[in-house]
């Protein structure tokens, strides 16, 4: 059976939780990604950002980008699936949150992320098809 290991997109490169927006866009920019998980100085995930939470939730509020930590933005506890969860785990917490990239963690280390497009490549045409519907409605 299939893993989130066996799907998953690795060599995540992180966004520190007290590097400011301005860095955090640069990193995208730089990784040519629309998101980044947030890391703590402890190594463990505190969340992930998007270009479109610095666009909505720094610049048109009206904040400074330069001055914002990317910790800022992040939001509770993030939604992670385990390394060694099977991929129909993986649909069913894609599905259940309505996000697109799910961080993934081996013990507390992110390993990786699993995309929708990393689903897309590894499962069969309607498995992708129904978690397209579940996330976008």
């Amino acid at each position: 059976m299939a893993t989130a290991r066996d799907i998953m997109s690795g060599g995540v490169e992180c966004v520190g939780e007290n590097e400011t927006l301005v860095e955090a866009a640069r990193k995208m920019r730089d990784l040519d990604v629309g998101s980044l998980p947030i890391c703590g100085d402890d190594e463990r995930l505190k969340g992930m950002i998007t270009d479109r939470d610095i666009v909505v939730k720094c610049l048109a509020e009206g904040g400074d980008a330069s001055s914002t930590r990317a910790a800022d933005l992040a939001q509770g506890k993030p939604v992670t699936i385990g390394a060694d969860d099977s991929v129909e785990e993986v649909l069913r917490t894609m599905s259940q949150y309505k996000v697109r990239r799910l961080p993934v963690i081996d013990g507390q280390q992110l390993v990786g992320v699993v995309s929708q497009a990393d689903v897309a490549r590894n499962l069969p045409e309607n498995k992708v098809g129904d978690l397209v519907e579940a996330i976008s409605n």
